[in-house]
């Protein structure tokens, strides 16, 4: 089995804000991760990445605010896309952008 795109949407918060939403299914984890996902998950104001999540090679399941990175726990798909949308929600409300 390869690869597989199981989520692949963008999500207009603002006229310069915007989420892109990432996921595949894996036959194997990625190096670092203990599921069969990999994700990548962006929030871009402004042409600038303030919000994402990844689990790539050997970092394992981490989100990064800003220039802040730490590590997230992932449960499942649902919870990962819930997480990261309240995360956008909490960032607009201290930016007071929509």
């Amino acid at each position: 089995m390869k690869a597989q795109l199981l989520i692949q949407t963008n999500q207009r918060f603002h006229a310069d804000a915007v989420a892109h939403l990432t996921i595949w299914t894996l036959p194997m984890p990625v190096r670092g991760s203990q599921h069969h996902y990999k994700y990548r998950l962006a929030y871009v104001v402004n042409d600038v990445c303030v919000l994402r999540y990844d689990n790539e090679a050997g970092k394992g399941d981490h989100r990064h605010i800003g220039d802040v990175e730490t590590s997230y726990t992932f449960i499942d798909t649902d919870t990962l896309i819930d997480d990261f949308m309240a995360d956008i929600a909490r960032w607009n409300n201290e930016h007071s952008l929509v």
